[in-house]
């Protein structure tokens, strides 16, 4: 709580407040930032497996590998959110969960099936786009930014 907002508080209020973060549980940062880099990169791993294993099975390249490698961590992803488990796997691993691709695919499920009762179309439809209408919009206006700084650059290099 800020000063100024402390400062407002009558005296039993600020008792009441150091009270309550006395008792406030201490949170193990150090833990949890190892467990996440343990999880995201465990999944990292996996991808990198995959990866390997269309280069080496499939004679895909070292481009064209990437594609299957990032439907099969969705699947996995969705997958592993409509059966329970990716919550769990969250709740150990923090932070390490959200590696974009997995990440990004367990919150568009997971928000599908929150919403599935009230429809396909307003429920699941709706909801799934309320999270990843932002991020997509994001993602195209910064590639539209970094690529006039790109045109700009060599542009400017060319005179």
């Amino acid at each position: 709580m800020s000063n100024k907002k402390r400062k407002n508080l009558t005296p039993t209020q600020q008792q009441y407040q150091d009270f309550a973060k006395a008792r406030e549980p201490k949170i193990p940062i150090l833990r949890n930032c190892i467990r996440a880099f343990l999880l995201g990169g465990i999944i990292c791993t996996i991808g990198q497996g995959l990866n390997w294993f269309f280069m080496t099975y499939f004679n895909f390249d070292e481009k064209t590998a990437g594609n299957p490698t990032v439907a099969v961590l969705i699947f996995l992803s969705v997958l592993f959110t409509s059966l329970g488990f990716y919550d769990h796997i969250a709740q150990w691993g923090g932070a390490g969960t959200a590696v974009p691709v997995t990440g990004f695919a367990n919150t568009i499920s997971s928000a599908a099936l929150e919403h599935k009762s009230e429809g396909f179309v307003l429920g699941v439809g709706g909801n799934m786009f309320k999270i990843a209408g932002p991020v997509i919009v994001y993602g195209v206006f910064s590639a539209f930014v970094v690529a006039i700084i790109s045109v700009t650059i060599k542009w400017l290099g060319g005179m």
